[in-house]
């Protein structure tokens, strides 16, 4: 392989490593405009979008692990990439797809070992945010020390009506 190929691929590897997702999409019709468009978008959400030669990629995916997206590796491919939160990620591309005449076209994705179908990837798209499902899980999980706080003090209320009450027939009589 040619000096500028192997710098192109150790730069894709690089850029790859820290990422924790990576997207496959053909990038057909997209003129220079939509592509600054979609960059900006995705950079929002800790993502990058990027052009990658077919035949480097398979290279580098080879290296990382990156099994089972040759598939999508016909034809013109660009990668989005990040390490942020990949439904936020999703969500965004989805936008700019709805909104672009169905360009990019998503062809195969990876998230942490596993490879998401373009079905896959929509259904990201419409989870909640990273922040959202947190919360919701710090809800679930406090629910139920809420609920045990509430009985403790209705019993311990419960209690003290009684000794009110006692004391009041104690002082009227």
């Amino acid at each position: 392989m040619r000096p500028e190929k192997q710098a192109i691929a150790r730069e894709i590897k690089d850029q790859l490593a820290g990422a924790t997702f990576a997207i496959l999409t053909d990038f057909t019709r997209m003129d220079t405009t939509k592509t600054a468009t979609l960059r900006r978008t995705l950079r929002e959400t800790d993502a990058r979008f990027q052009v990658v030669p077919n035949r480097l990629f398979r290279a580098v995916a080879k290296e990382l692990g990156y099994v089972g997206l040759e598939a999508g590796l016909k034809g013109p491919t660009a990668l989005v990439f990040g390490s942020g939160d990949v439904a936020a990620t999703a969500k965004a591309l989805r936008e700019f797809i709805k909104a672009n005449d169905k360009i990019p076209v998503v062809k195969l994705g990876h998230l942490d070992g596993a490879v998401l179908t373009a079905a896959d990837v929509e259904a990201l798209a419409t989870l909640p945010s990273k922040k959202v499902m947190q919360g919701i899980l710090v809800g679930t999980i406090a629910a139920p020390m809420s609920n045990l706080v509430g009985v403790m003090s209705q019993k311990l209320a419960s209690l003290v009506y009684v000794l009110k009450a006692a004391a009041d027939k104690k002082n009227a009589a």
